[in-house]
């Protein structure tokens, strides 16, 4: 293996620091949502909310052009991570 710039053994620590975030972000996001899953089904309210989720979209959408990302990219994400929520809330719903 070869040398590594000190600059990019630099960045690379970054990253991994920034990804180790996410996943800790989104583990406690999912926590929230576990929660949220099971509150609905015990109010016997429908696992998806539509309206909520387009105001997400569109929330973040905004979020990330103020910080210079990709809204396509930002609104991609979200998507994913509604799909995955509203997954779970179906399990927990049919349980």
């Amino acid at each position: 293996m070869s040398d590594v710039p000190p600059e990019l053994a630099r960045l690379r620590s970054s990253i991994d620091n920034i990804d180790a975030a996410l996943v800790h972000l989104l583990a406690e996001r999912f926590k929230c949502t576990q929660q949220v899953g099971e509150l609905k089904a015990t109010e016997g309210m429908p696992p998806a909310d539509p309206a909520r989720e387009e105001r997400q979209v569109a929330r973040l959408r905004g979020l990330a052009h103020e910080s210079g990302l990709d809204p396509e990219f930002a609104e991609k994400f979200i998507n994913f991570v509604i799909a995955e929520v509203i997954h779970h809330h179906e399990t927990i719903a049919n349980s």
